[in-house]
């Protein structure tokens, strides 16, 4: 009885598989179409459901995708959205999947003219254009959207037409009324990858300085390239692909010319700021080192770059705080909370490397707080909110207590056999606002140790410094590197992850002779 019934159910769902099959194609085209109009910005039709995914997404698995995937994690949150997307997409675009499929009197009229297949096709992407729109509030990404669910509605029902004086088995007639449709949002999908990209920025190497760069900036910049060692493989003292993190997989778009900057909360006086006010302002460039507190011990989300804008200094002196906590807003809904005291030495950056600061790194605006985890340093940012009681942060609320001063760290990036029995390792330490005073290198074990050459010091108080040792070895061996802070103090050498408050230890290599 139960077999009859399980066969009876499957019996009445079969026939229905082609059309959900078709209309997911669809939707999936849909988001290609999307993608292919607007690119990866805040009107691509799967940011809301990106942010979904953030939002839902239990600590313990953005723990674990932080801690142990890094930027892999972030791709396969992004996958999840778009696979949302394309599922809700798919949902709204089942009737004209149906209405394509239509066997009898529907393909004889599909089968009297290209045009009547066009209609029906158009008809059937009207529900995922106003979908899109309706998401998006962007008439470009609907039509985009429209158009790729109508492509492969169109590739399912010019199908039907050249099978229409065919008598083909059903199964196989549904079968390539799928593949149609499966291989049109396929090719929508590849198409908008192809004109659009991964990542539509792509920022000039810092190595290549502006030729409208300002007279300080050349000179800051040509010290950093005079100063940077000649180490095969190693980033030089400004980054060359300074690493991204963020809440979301799709950065914000803020114009310039609407944005603004409130100076809230426990102030004496309010303000806000345009971004004339604030580039009317007298200009400071800094050198900074931003690394993230979910970095590995020796991961590579650490970097350096020739900040310029406005001290923070000018606008709280303005504002006269009443309060001793302050809260960084940002236009993607991240906030941040930490003392007042470190945003005094703040800097609210507008240039990166002598160019307009990148959407990928903040732009219009974003702070750099000194000496402090990357976490901290708000991007696209659009208020400073003064508090005079505690408040939990983003990612306290995840169980992170990144706010505070980075760890020590000397990462050895590089190895490298330089025959006869030499070799050459060489690498980044930072600690913040204490400096870095020397790097240790020991090449067996921990037995002993040396200092290794260390690049001169960039101006700032919050920059790291480039090492690098030259030595011989008979064999196989551990090289372990440990560094001391401007203040004498050496880094921990007890290895722990990232959570809750960055990683500490000493990072080892077992070198192996070639």
């Amino acid at each position: 009885m139960v077999k009859t019934r399980i066969r009876g159910a499957v019996a009445r769902v079969r026939p229905r598989l082609p059309a959900v099959a078709v209309a997911f194609a669809a939707g999936l085209a849909a988001v290609g179409g999307s993608y292919l109009s607007v690119g990866r910005r805040p009107a691509f039709v799967a940011t809301p459901f990106d942010r979904l995914v953030v939002v839902l997404s239990p600590d313990a698995l953005v723990t674990f995708a932080i801690t142990q995937l890094g930027t892999l994690g972030h791709r396969l949150a992004f996958l999840t959205a778009i696979a949302a997307t394309g599922a809700v997409f798919g949902l709204v675009t089942v009737p004209g999947a149906a209405f394509v499929l239509a066997r009898g009197p529907v393909s004889r009229v599909l089968s009297r003219g290209s045009a009547t297949i066009v209609l029906g096709a158009t008809l059937g992407a009207v529900p995922p254009g106003l979908l899109a729109y309706g998401l998006t509030r962007s008439g470009l990404s609907a039509l985009g959207a429209a158009g790729g669910a109508e492509f492969a509605l169109l590739a399912t029902a010019g199908t039907t037409a050249l099978v229409a004086g065919e008598d083909p088995p059903t199964g196989s007639l549904a079968r390539r009324r799928v593949l149609g449709a499966v291989g049109s949002a396929i090719g929508v999908g590849a198409l908008g990858l192809f004109v659009r990209g991964t990542n539509e920025e792509s920022f000039p190497s810092p190595l290549e300085i502006p030729a409208d760069a300002r007279p300080e900036v050349r000179e800051l910049l040509e010290q950093a390239k005079a100063q940077s060692f000649d180490v095969e493989g190693l980033e030089p003292l400004v980054s060359t692909d300074f690493y991204e993190v963020d809440i979301g997989n799709v950065d914000p778009d803020v114009d310039r010319e609407e944005w603004s900057l409130s100076i809230t909360g426990a102030v004496g006086e309010s303000a806000e700021y345009d971004f004339e006010a604030i580039e009317g302002m007298t200009l400071a460039d800094r050198f900074a080192t931003l690394r993230c507190v979910g970095d590995q011990l020796n991961g590579w989300q650490m970097d350096t770059a020739l900040w310029s804008g406005v001290p923070v200094r000018r606008l709280l002196e303005a504002a006269e705080p009443e309060g001793d906590r302050v809260i960084l807003h940002g236009a993607d809904g991240y906030y941040n909370e930490f003392p007042l005291e470190a945003l005094w030495s703040g800097l609210l950056a507008y240039r990166m490397n002598g160019r307009p600061l990148p959407r990928a790194h903040g732009a219009p605006v974003r702070a750099l707080v000194p000496g402090h985890w990357g976490e901290i340093n708000v991007k696209w940012l659009t208020e400073i909110e003064v508090r005079d009681e505690d408040t939990t942060g983003y990612w306290e609320h995840r169980g992170w207590h990144g706010t505070g001063p980075v760890n020590t760290v000397a990462k050895l990036w590089q190895t490298h056999s330089l025959g006869s029995g030499r070799f050459e390792v060489a690498g980044h330490a930072y600690a913040g606002t204490r400096g870095i005073g020397a790097v240790e290198v020991s090449t067996d074990g921990g037995d002993t140790w040396v200092d290794a050459e260390l690049s001169d010091p960039l101006p700032g108080e919050d920059v790291w410094r480039q090492w690098c040792h030259e030595y011989g070895a008979g064999g196989r061996h551990e090289v372990i590197v440990r560094a001391r802070d401007g203040d004498g103090n050496l880094q921990i050498p007890e290895k722990d992850g990232p959570r809750p408050d960055g990683a500490t230890g000493w990072v080892s290599e077992t070198v192996t002779p070639q």
